[in-house]
Order: C-alpha cells, then structure tokens, then sequence
C-alpha cells in the first residue's frame, strides 16, 4: 500500500501565490498525498481556492487559532493533527515541480530524511540560481550544509522514524533548527540533486524582507550556541561540529555581506557565501 504524504502549508495573507502553490500539488505524479492548508491570517482559503476551480478532497483546511501567529506555530497545528507516514513542507508562495512527492517518496524507502535541490526564483519569474544541484547522495549531517546551503524548507521526513516540531522561539532559519532535531534519531539524510522545489525570494518575506538580517544573525547565533553546548545530540557524533562550522562561517558571511552588495550590487546572498564553504571544508571531512 502507497504511503500518504502530508504536505504542510502555513498561508498568511497568501491570496496571491496560493493557488500556484496548490496547483502545484495537483500536479504531482505521485497521488498519495493530502495538503495542509492552515490559515494564520483569519481567512478561509478553501472558497478563495474554490473560485479558482482548485477543489480536491485531499485539501484540507485548518486554522492557526491566531492572527499572525507564525509559520512555526502553523506548521506545528498541523502536525499535532496529521497521522500520514512522510510529511513535507511547502511555503505558500513556493511549488513543486511535479516529480518531486514520486522522487522523494522513493528516497524516503532507504533514508528517513530526504532533500532536493532548489530552483530560486524572484517574484518576477525571473531564476536567480540552482543551490544543491548535482548527483544524487548520502550527506551526514556534518556536511549537509555544504550542499543544501541555504534554505531547508524543501525536506520530507518519515515521522515514524524521526520527529519534531518546530521551534517558536526562534524568529529565522527554523526549517534548519528543525532538521536538526530530526538529526537527532537519524544518522543521515539523502539528497536529490535535481531541482524539484521551485522557492520565491520575495521582498517581503520572512527571509528576506525588512530587517531579515537582524534577525538571521540572532537566529545563527542562538542556535550555533545551542550547538556548542550540546543542545542537538545527533547520531552522528561529527554532526554538531558540521553544523556549528557551518553557522560560523554563514555569521562571517552576514558581516561582509553588505560589503560585497555595494561592490556588486543585486548579489545574492548564497553566491556570496558559497565561495567561503569552498574555502572551508567541514571539519574532519
């Protein structure tokens, strides 16, 4: 019997992109899914989808209970409610390419967390860049980063294997928090690096509108000194070390940032990064 698959969306003042997220979804080659549409915002999605003419009966419509509450604590009602095997997140203003539930499932039979490459794009439609693209492999937590270096809300994970729930203290990068935490029980995780998950750099979102970098940096900060004090055990023991190194070096690189946007301006934040994690390996690797 095909596993189901629930994907999780948090939808706050979404009108505008959550119908090609949705459709998105409908689109998928793989059928064994249900979505979790969850208002944070007061408003009912479901007639909104509806005059769209996106009616399915694996969309299901729950509220946050909050005006405003947050991702974290949208994504966390839905899986306090869900009983599928796998879950996976999509933000509301991001797509799947329509292999990627089929890809992922079939990863998901060998390894309990699976990652996919990254297909950037800006609000226009215009593509930025591919991050984690290449060969399909096994990446340890310890070098995890190395590849998928930026962004972590493309994962899928088998929650009878590992679990957790998201982080509400923490303003930014809970999609890597969280990942840390299912580290916890699992060794490794498996990337595909073909680009399955379509992501929106949107001006006015949590990672990347007004004062983002503020907030990263606290975000980094507070979980690199979680990190550093042995916050996250993981199985593999290499792993808090990787993860720290990782978070050090992305801190360097949100110093200079500014910087290198006033020498080359329009310069994302990933090309600026990626560089120095060549530079610097992961430790014992």
């Amino acid at each position: 019997m095909a596993e189901t698959v629930a994907i999780i969306t948090p939808c706050y003042r979404a009108e505008r992109w959550i119908g090609a997220a949705v459709r998105s979804v409908l689109a998928q080659s793989y059928p064994h899914w249900e979505h979790w549409i969850v208002s944070d915002d007061g408003t009912d999605y479901e007639p909104l989808l509806a005059a769209e003419n996106l009616r399915d009966k694996r969309l299901k419509f729950v509220s946050s209970g909050a005006i405003g509450g947050g991702a974290s604590r949208a994504r966390n009602v839905a899986l306090d409610q869900l009983t599928a095997p796998y879950a996976a997140i999509l933000d509301a203003d991001d797509r799947f390419k329509p292999e990627k539930l089929a890809l992922a499932v079939e990863a998901l039979q060998h390894h309990a967390i699976v990652s996919v490459a990254l297909d950037e794009f800006d609000e226009m439609g215009t593509r930025l860049r591919l991050v984690g693209q290449g060969p399909d492999r096994e990446l340890s937590p310890a070098v995890y980063k190395w590849t998928s270096l930026s962004m972590d809300s493309m994962i899928l994970w088998d929650r009878r294997k590992t679990d957790a729930r998201y982080d509400l203290d923490l303003t930014n990068m809970t999609d890597l928090e969280l990942l840390l935490k299912l580290y916890r029980t699992v060794e490794s995780s498996w990337h595909v690096g073909t680009p399955l998950h379509d992501y929106l750099k949107l001006s006015v979102s949590m990672s990347n509108g007004p004062g983002v970098t503020e907030r990263m940096i606290r975000s980094k900060r507070e979980m690199l000194r979680r990190l550093e004090t042995g916050f996250y055990p993981m199985t593999d023991a290499r792993g808090p070390e990787g993860m720290a190194a990782f978070l050090r070096i992305s801190l360097r690189a949100e110093e200079t940032y500014g910087d290198a946007v006033a020498a080359k301006p329009g310069l994302l934040f990933e090309d600026h990064l990626e560089p120095m994690l060549r530079a610097n390996p992961p430790p014992g690797v």
